[in-house]
């Protein structure tokens, strides 16, 4: 496993060279989104779809 640091290094490196500092950010963003929705997995802290759709339609009201 990658450290966080080598990690943040390969996601700059992997950005084209016009990119910006705002998009930087947004991609190292979503990396970090996408690494917590895998780790929640992992220790299932999740809900299912039907679970989900009574929880947006409680919204909806």
């Amino acid at each position: 496993m990658l450290s966080a640091k080598e990690q943040i290094t390969s996601i700059i490196e992997a950005q084209p060279d016009d990119c910006t500092f705002d998009d930087i950010l947004r991609e190292l963003k979503f990396a970090r989104m996408v690494e917590r929705g895998l780790d929640d997995s992992r220790e299932n802290r999740t809900i299912g779809n039907e679970e989900m759709k009574r929880r947006i339609r409680l919204w909806q009201k």
